[in-house]
């Protein structure tokens, strides 16, 4: 018999800004069965640059930015759903951007932070988050081993989880090679769960479960006819509802009665593929993503030479597309300070060519 699961509903930005709306995707998610509803804070100036252009999205080629600023809410915003989620009777969490958003979720008494795949290297923000001693959920798409050991040296282990997720919507099932679940808890010594962007509601949840999971994260929708970003790979409540009964029944099981049944409807070869090798490395769905959905240094006007680079002139950004990536952050307190020696395009990358 495995522990029980926290399953987290993953509402994201799917109430577009409505409280009314936040409101209903909130109660759904306690009636289907979640123990957690998971939002998302939201600056454009904190994720990406104005000129990233369009994201390929499940809904189609998106303009990130001006969909994300129009996303953007007050404080007030966040602590109503705080408010509305607890008396719903769920846990509240939420995943931040950046310093600001960060901030907002501590002065509305936040006990717990996510930190979403493309974050993972966003080391100032890990920094952050940890001063405020709370429990924090790592998510490790698009990631690399030494990528979340970087990240636990500045979170440390106490208070902290890990969730494997592949950074890919909607995600293939038989590429989650869960077997990575146990090896991240023997590996690092801290709970592990998924991040499950597939849209089987049964698959992926039974079988992390049956693998110890302490944690499944599925995103929520009303509908998957509506326009939130995510809300195309998206459980309804009906089958929120289905996955929810099928990981308590995973729980009350052994892992090879569990696998047995999954075997029986849906083919060993399917079943086997999804369980994998437990060999961490980038999902062939993910890997064109890496160094572009995870952060990197980007002029945040056009540098001229001689430019001092300062945090007002340039910062840690998501690539995406259509911009070149630039620096680690693991380099970024070591460039501050430096000076530009070929000019630096508006949104571009910052690479060591381009400074002294």
């Amino acid at each position: 018999m495995n522990q029980k699961t926290y399953i987290i509903a993953e509402i994201g930005t799917a109430h577009q800004g409505d409280i009314g709306k936040a409101q209903d995707l909130i109660h759904a998610a306690a009636d289907a069965g979640a123990d957690c509803a998971k939002f998302q804070v939201v600056f454009a100036d904190e994720i990406i640059h104005k000129n990233t252009g369009t994201v390929p999205l499940p809904g189609g080629d998106t303009p990130l930015y001006d969909v994300f600023k129009k996303l953007e809410q007050e404080e007030s915003f966040y602590r109503e759903l705080k408010t509305l989620t607890e008396g719903a009777g769920l846990d509240f969490l939420a995943s931040p951007f950046g310093i600001k958003s960060a901030e907002i979720l501590k002065v509305i008494g936040s006990d717990q932070y996510k930190i979403a795949s493309p974050e993972l290297n966003h080391y100032p923000l890990l920094e952050k988050v940890a001063s405020y001693n709370r429990k924090i959920i790592l998510s490790t798409g698009v990631s690399t081993l030494g990528d979340i050991e970087e990240a636990l040296k500045i979170t440390g282990r106490k208070n902290v989880s890990l969730l494997h997720c592949i950074t890919a919507y909607p995600a293939p099932p038989e590429e989650y090679n869960l077997k990575l679940i146990p090896l991240y808890s023997q590996l690092f010594g801290v709970p592990a769960g998924i991040s499950d962007h597939s849209t089987d509601p049964v698959l992926v949840p039974a079988l992390a479960t049956a693998l110890g999971a302490a944690i499944i994260e599925k995103h929520f929708t009303l509908s998957n006819d509506t326009d939130g970003l995510d809300d195309p790979i998206a459980l309804d409540p009906t089958s929120f509802s289905v996955m929810t009964k099928t990981v308590r029944e995973a729980e009350m099981r052994s892992f090879e009665r569990t696998y047995g049944k999954l075997c029986a409807v849906y083919g060993t070869q399917l079943i086997d593929a999804i369980i994998g090798n437990g060999e961490k490395k980038l999902a062939p769905s993910e890997a064109a993503n890496y160094e572009r959905t995870n952060r990197s240094l980007h002029a945040l006007t056009e540098l001229e030479p001689g430019t001092v680079l300062t945090e007002e002139n340039c910062a840690l950004l998501r690539t995406e597309k259509i911009l070149r990536p630039g620096l680690s952050p693991l380099y970024f307190r070591e460039v501050l300070g430096r000076t530009v020696k070929e000019k630096i395009p508006d949104g571009e990358g910052i690479r060591w060519q381009d400074i002294l």
